[in-house]
């Protein structure tokens, strides 16, 4: 592990609160997802995420998540269901440190938007985001799988990334 993470993790660990959530569709094949394509200064630009986004002081995790469907989707949110947490140490545009907790939710109310500020919401295969098809952010690859199981325990990870990239993958149950 590069040096500069070791330093890091010596110092108070004051993440980033964050949500991300992934609404499945009716028949469970599709999932709704956010086309970062619109803002040139993106760090997330070119790929497909899951919608989400900073938890304000004044806010629970759930109501960050249902704010967040609301703000991006127009969409309020029926069923909600923690899938897990990720630490994601150096995740930030400046190595900031971020720690999500990941939500799937099932049935919405409201008029769907098909687009937002940061990009186009698309209903896409989960088998796509399972195959590697689609150009997202490389540690997704390795979570999304327990998003998606049958395996209704949470998980809870670890991801330090540098630079952008993933370095390691840990969780547990």
């Amino acid at each position: 592990m590069p040096s500069s993470l070791t330093v890091k993790f010596d110092m108070p660990y004051t993440p980033i609160l964050a949500t991300l959530g992934y609404l499945i569709s009716e028949d469970g094949q599709r999932v709704l997802l956010i086309h970062r394509n619109k803002r040139a200064n993106d760090a997330h630009l070119g790929k497909y995420n899951g919608l989400g986004g900073k938890l304000e002081s004044s806010e629970s995790v759930l109501g960050c998540m249902k704010r967040e469907f609301l703000e991006e989707a127009g969409v309020h949110l029926e069923h909600l269901e923690l899938r897990g947490t990720i630490s994601w140490p150096g995740f930030g545009k400046h190595g900031e440190d971020w720690l999500g907790f990941v939500f799937i939710a099932k049935g919405f109310t409201g008029m769907l938007n098909l687009e937002n500020p940061e990009g186009t919401l698309e209903w896409v295969p989960v088998s796509s985001l399972l195959d590697g098809s689609l150009p997202m952010w490389d540690g997704d690859r390795h979570f999304l799988p327990l998003v998606f199981d049958n395996d209704t325990r949470p998980f809870h990870g670890v991801m330090p990334y540098e630079n952008g990239r993933a370095l390691s993958w840990q969780f547990e149950r």
